[in-house]
């Protein structure tokens, strides 16, 4: 099994994720001009990167509209947005491992607020591949069931079928796993049969895990995960703790 639930680490702050859906797009948005560029094409059945990207926007409920005026934007010869993709490694209270994906256009503005955003509660930024080590890269597509509605031998033979690796079910939901390759091709096979995703992307998934209990370390890794995630060029942040 895959030993991770995603949906455990969203359903706390689903909400307020909900609140911030303008800046979700904005971010998303960028992750489309991004894929765009380095693979050379508006078309996602040629560029594995852009489908990945838009599955996520799809997932966070962007309308269509907008994916489409974004790819457009992106080969837009006057468009003259500039985003670098860099990586940050570091630690939380109790030593919970976090990562940290931003699309920047200033290197050193990003890395002085990430390692800020670290210092102030208690975590601190590590060297590149302090903790990448302890994650997989997989596809993460997270199906809802809370009413029970979807037989779950169907899903499950639905997925394997589409080329999924793993199926968890966990609090009602389907958590779904791929290879970061086979992402798009299982996501398109299951939209294909008619399921929504309640999310859908490419993650780092953590191997095991570091189990908050005390009040305030629960406080300074909410805080940390709060401004790194406030933070407009911050695309996403992993990490390893559960929260008790």
């Amino acid at each position: 099994m895959a030993g991770h639930s995603k949906w455990k680490n969203i359903q706390r702050t689903k909400g307020a994720q909900d609140a911030k859906r303008a800046k979700i797009f904005t971010k998303i948005a960028r992750e489309i001009i991004v894929a765009v560029r380095e693979g050379a094409s508006g078309d996602p059945a040629k560029n594995t990167r852009l489908a990945a990207a838009i599955a996520k926007a799809k997932s966070a409920n962007m309308p269509n509209d907008n994916i489409k005026r974004t790819i457009e934007k992106a080969l837009g010869s006057g468009n003259t947005e500039s985003y670098e993709q860099v990586t940050y490694e570091g630690y939380g209270p109790r030593g919970v491992a976090v990562i940290v994906e931003a699309m920047t256009d200033n290197r050193n503005r990003i890395a002085a607020e990430v390692r800020l955003n670290f210092d102030k509660y208690g975590g601190n930024l590590g060297a590149t591949g302090c903790v990448a080590w302890s994650f997989d890269r997989k596809g993460v597509i997270i199906i809802e069931n809370e009413n029970g509605s979807l037989d779950e031998e169907t899903v499950f033979n639905d997925a394997l079928e589409a080329g999924a690796d793993d199926i968890e079910i966990d609090d009602g939901v389907f958590e779904i796993y791929t290879t970061p390759e086979g992402f798009s091709s299982v996501c398109g096979a299951l939209e294909g049969l008619g399921y929504s995703f309640l999310s859908s992307q490419i993650e780092m998934v953590p191997q095991s895990y570091v189990t908050l209990t005390n009040p305030d370390d629960i406080k300074n890794m909410e805080k940390i995960i709060d401004l790194m995630e406030d933070n407009d060029d911050i695309q996403d942040v992993w990490h390893n703790a559960v929260i008790e």
